[in-house]
């Protein structure tokens, strides 16, 4: 096992991270649609989240990545049956060409070895396949109908819903379309693109698959960040095992930080030519590749970070929604804030600077210039600054907004 000691070396080892992620170019995947469809199948997926204050996660993340990446773009792929929605760690979209690694968890429910909801409603599932199969794809507001109408061909909406979201995490039913944030569900055997493998893995090929994915996409990975939120106990041994086989072989090599966590790595990974760290500086989602494992991301970048609109107002820290900033190699703070699109005004409700190690006046440059891009993301003509931290920094980052918002 190789110690990692030194700051030289931590800094090397976040580049790798970063770069892996597709956080340090200005341009790793390409861009528009192409780019998009490459950084999805890079990633190996883009999380789904319904909370819409600034633009949601999916679009979020390729914004990131991805220039002239535009929100309708996802829904493209998703028709052009590049991309397949389904549950990876939450809801995702998903790269087609990784399908039949999703066979394992939808037989799991079919068979009832595990659940999605207790007790399905066989019959009315039943009911509703026929109605796809005869009528074609149906929208979940297509059964949005009283009960008490006892029209036939309706159903109540809350068994129905679960019925219809039963045969799709099964399944027997895919998302085809999206209308806004309205999953359109078909037969899987007309959603999914004749070339797909449906070929059943075993555990080991979705054991290799998992951690070919982690290192390809973070560049380093830990054991449990290898199968992070899988529940399967089977599939974590083996994905020990197989980690233990490719050590044993040379294959990987542990690496252990100083705050003591171990990693495992490609032996040429910290000697590759990586990109070197640039003044931009970065608006993430909170459920961005890059931080949604939050004690790998506390171990490697010394970032706390927390979403805290599931924690209680009196309770929460920084703000509802808040977003990471990243900034040369370093997580430099966070900004909580919402997107007014009848106003079409970003209100910055708090902005927190929390690394003091840089040039402030090249931080604020940085800043606002992502404002910049990110309001234009958010389709938001003018920003508004209620709260900085530290506050002597407040006029400097206002004169700045108003110098670049015109």
């Amino acid at each position: 096992m190789i110690e990692l000691t030194s700051r030289k070396d931590l800094e090397r080892l976040r580049r790798l991270a970063l770069a892996s992620q597709g956080l340090l170019q200005a341009s790793p995947f390409g861009s528009g649609l192409a780019g998009a469809r490459s950084a999805v199948a890079h990633l190996g997926y883009v999380q789904i989240d319904t909370i819409s204050v600034v633009e949601r996660a999916h679009h979020h993340v390729l914004h990131s990545r991805v220039p002239k990446f535009e929100p309708s773009m996802i829904n493209k792929l998703l028709q052009d049956g590049d991309v397949f929605e389904y549950w990876s760690h939450a809801a995702a979209f998903l790269p087609m060409d990784d399908f039949r690694f999703s066979l394992p968890y939808k037989q799991a429910l079919k068979s009832g070895q595990t659940h999605w909801y207790k007790d399905p409603d066989k019959k009315l599932m039943a009911e509703l396949l026929a109605r796809v199969a005869s009528d074609g794809p149906l929208r979940s507001r297509d059964i949005e109908a009283k009960s008490s109408n006892n029209a036939a061909g309706w159903w109540d909406w809350k068994p129905a819903k679960k019925a219809l979201e039963q045969l799709y995490m099964q399944g027997d039913l895919m998302v085809c379309d999206r209308e806004g944030f309205q999953k359109v569900y078909d037969l899987t055997e007309r959603v999914l693109p004749s070339y797909v493998n449906t070929t059943f893995p075993n555990l080991e090929e979705f054991g290799d698959h998992l951690i070919d994915q982690q290192l390809r996409c973070h560049g380093l990975a830990s054991l449990k960040g290898l199968t992070y939120l899988r529940r399967n106990t089977g599939l974590r041994e083996v994905v020990k095992n197989l980690v233990d086989e490719r050590l044993a072989q040379g294959l990987l090599e542990q690496i252990k930080i100083s705050s003591g966590e171990v990693f495992v790595i490609e032996p040429d990974a910290l000697e590759r030519r990586l990109p070197r760290l640039n003044n931009r500086l970065l608006i993430l989602s909170p459920f961005d590749n890059s931080v949604i494992q939050r004690d790998r991301l506390k171990s490697l970048f010394q970032y706390d970070y927390q979403i805290e609109c599931y924690v209680p107002e009196p309770k929460r820290q920084y703000g509802y929604f808040c977003l990471p900033l990243l900034y040369r190699g370093e997580f430099i703070g966070r900004m909580d804030c919402k997107a007014h699109r009848k106003e079409r005004r970003l209100e910055i409700k708090s902005l927190y600077l929390e690394k003091q190690s840089f040039d402030n006046d090249m931080v604020i440059s940085a800043f606002v210039e992502a404002i910049k891009l990110f309001s234009q993301f958010q389709q938001c003509d003018s920003v508004t600054l209620a709260s900085v931290e530290p506050e002597h920094l407040r006029q400097k980052l206002q004169i700045k907004l108003n110098e670049i918002m015109g």
